[in-house]
């Protein structure tokens, strides 16, 4: 049996702290490796043990496999959770951790070089029979591959081989600017994940993104925990998901469901893993991806199973048996998730900078809040803008939306620009609300997704507010006048 008595978190924000409940309950002490400019950060104030690292930079220091190793022995760890980006997915991490001894708890190296890498990972499906959509790789195209991707024909998606989060990802419908995208998309690549490799694709227009959670121990046992629906995206990347996915027919989700599964079990997938699906307008699906970690998203699934996933990580990783079968797995109600990010959705979703002036997060019946900051905190261009993660449940779908909107309304978060009000337009849009969700319904709804335009009453009041908020207006108002200012509290 694996030894996991003492895990080191290799990792920051929110999913550090998530991480750290869970081993706090299991009674596993943890460690937080942290950069300078998180020294402040909730993770490190909450974790019993913490050792700074360094590095070029904030993400090369979080990158930085022997530092971390170093850290994993001067503090006696066992074990690393990667948690989500930064080496989750680097076979090469999880390798140098098992020759020096240290459990990894996520899959085999061997895995991760299979299914965490994009292009392995669709040879791998196409070899085994399973759906895909027409691509080109450069391993198989070499030096034709601009032109291999050419011959796709448009909409043609460029990808980056490795990582996530929808870094390195262009769409391209003119060809005329398909070098353009290749170039940036391998610059993305390198930046983000140390590898420049990318991959074309046709690209569905207006698909749905369904993925699956699936669960696998040593002792051959594979099953999945639902589907999530994640086709609320801007830029490629999530900012609301939820489960189950609406729409769908108890067939279409037992197929999509029982189709990850085999696909884990022919990878001889190990550890936690979400196999990511097309699923276009005419009921067909493809295999789209497969992250080999936890997900960013992994909170929906928890609330409508009532499972811990780090947990069954961690008891995985110690050669455990999975407690559930699948006939045991059962979800319960409706579960939304809501990225709250620092960024302006007026300005093309331009992150956002600043010091957190107030910082409130909700709380109440159904509301759950994965966290990574605290008021007083500066929000950096170091790391991606996300500050927290705001997961609502409910008896169903249209409960779980009422909760997810009174949950953005008390929420107040001052300093920065956040996309609150922006995601609850989305919530109320009636599109969203009668499940007619795809990848593209921020572009195709982006009028409506538009703030209102004031009231005059809002105008005036909004300029009053500022009027008092300024010394150029308030003095000469409200201050004593010369020459008695000068007579102070005389009185005669």
């Amino acid at each position: 049996m694996s030894e996991v008595t003492k895990v080191l978190i290799a990792n920051r924000g929110e999913i550090a702290c998530r991480i750290l409940r869970t081993l706090d309950r299991m009674a596993i002490p943890g460690v937080v490796v942290y950069h300078s400019v998180d020294a402040d950060s909730p993770a490190v104030k909450t974790a019993a043990e913490s050792v700074e690292i360094d590095g070029p930079t904030p993400v090369a220091a979080y990158l930085n496999v022997e530092s971390i190793i170093a850290a994993c022995k001067e503090t006696g760890s066992d074990a690393v959770h990667p948690g989500f980006g930064f080496l989750a997915e680097n076979p090469g991490f999880a390798q140098r951790l098992a020759e020096e001894g240290i459990t990894f708890i996520g899959p085999q190296p061997s895995t991760i070089e299979l299914m965490g890498n994009k292009v392995a990972a669709r040879s791998f499906c196409m070899d085994n029979c399973f759906s895909l959509v027409s691509s080109v790789t450069e391993a198989d195209a070499g030096e034709d591959f601009a032109e291999c991707a050419r011959k796709i024909g448009v909409p043609i998606l460029i990808k980056a081989a490795v990582g996530g989060g929808g870094k390195g990802m262009h769409i391209v419908r003119e060809l005329d600017g398909l070098d353009q995208a290749i170039q940036l998309a391998k610059g993305e690549a390198l930046r983000s994940f140390g590898n420049n490799e990318v991959y074309a694709e046709r690209y569905v227009e207006e698909p749905r993104h369904i993925e699956v959670q699936v669960m696998a121990d040593h002792h051959g046992n594979v099953v999945h925990l639902g589907e999530r629906e994640c086709s609320i995206q801007r830029r490629f990347q999530k900012i609301i998901e939820e489960s189950p996915a609406p729409n769908l027919t108890l067939e279409l989700r037992q197929r999509i469901c029982n189709t990850a599964v085999e696909i884990a079990r022919k990878a001889n997938y190990l550890n936690a893993g979400t196999v990511e699906f097309i699923l276009a307008p005419d009921g067909k699906f493809y295999f789209l991806e497969m992250n080999t970690r936890l997900q960013v998203e992994h909170p929906v699934t928890e609330m409508v199973t009532g499972l811990d996933l780090v947990e069954l990580q961690l008891r995985v990783a110690r050669d455990e048996y999975l407690p559930l079968s699948q006939d045991e797995i059962k979800a319960k109600g409706h579960a939304i998730e809501l990225r709250l990010y620092a960024e302006d959705p007026e300005n093309d979703f331009l992150p956002a900078t600043g010091t957190l002036l107030a910082y409130r997060l909700p709380a109440g019946k159904g509301v759950r809040i994965e966290n990574g900051f605290a008021e007083g905190m500066q929000v950096s261009s170091a790391f991606d803008p996300m500050l927290a993660k705001l997961i609502v449940h409910g008896r169903d779908r249209n409960q779980a939306i009422e909760r997810a909107l009174k949950a953005l309304d008390d929420t107040l978060i001052l300093g920065v620009t956040t996309n609150i009000d922006y995601l609850a337009r989305i919530l109320s849009h009636p599109a969203y609300t009668s499940g007619q969700i795809h990848t593209g319904f921020i572009p195709k709804y982006g009028e409506d997704l538009s703030p209102p335009p004031l009231s005059e009453e809002q105008r005036n009041l909004l300029l009053a507010a500022a009027a008092l908020n300024s010394r150029e207006f308030t003095d000469p108002a409200f201050q004593v006048p010369e020459p008695y200012a000068s007579l102070g509290d005389w009185r005669n």
